[in-house]
């Protein structure tokens, strides 16, 4: 079953911002970037770290755990953060998820 999110009015979703949510029992951060909206699961396996403090680099987000010595883990078939779909509908942001769905 497919449920659509929208974040509260009062979340400013204005060009650079990052917003944690909760919906449910999920915890998605919604950023917009670059005139584009992404919605990522609140952390990742490596030591259970926020991503959402993370630094961007055009559309590459990149843990502040690791620096910038360690770089990128890109084109990775192995470790993927969950997403989600963000879908724009007259102007108003939602995030889609699906009841029981592993979301890559």
């Amino acid at each position: 079953m497919t449920a659509r999110f929208q974040p509260p009015i009062e979340k400013n979703l204005t060009l650079s911002a990052r917003v944690f949510l909760q919906i449910e029992n999920k915890m998605p951060t919604l950023f917009h970037v670059a005139r584009q909206f992404y919605a990522i699961d609140e952390s990742y396996l490596h030591k259970g770290t926020s991503l959402r403090c993370g630094k961007f680099e055009g559309c590459v987000l990149q843990c502040c755990v690791h620096g910038l010595a360690n770089g990128y883990l890109l084109n990775s078939t192995q470790l993927k953060v969950a997403s989600y779909p963000v879908k724009v509908i007259d102007d108003q942001v939602f995030i889609i998820m699906d009841a029981g769905e592993q979301h890559e």
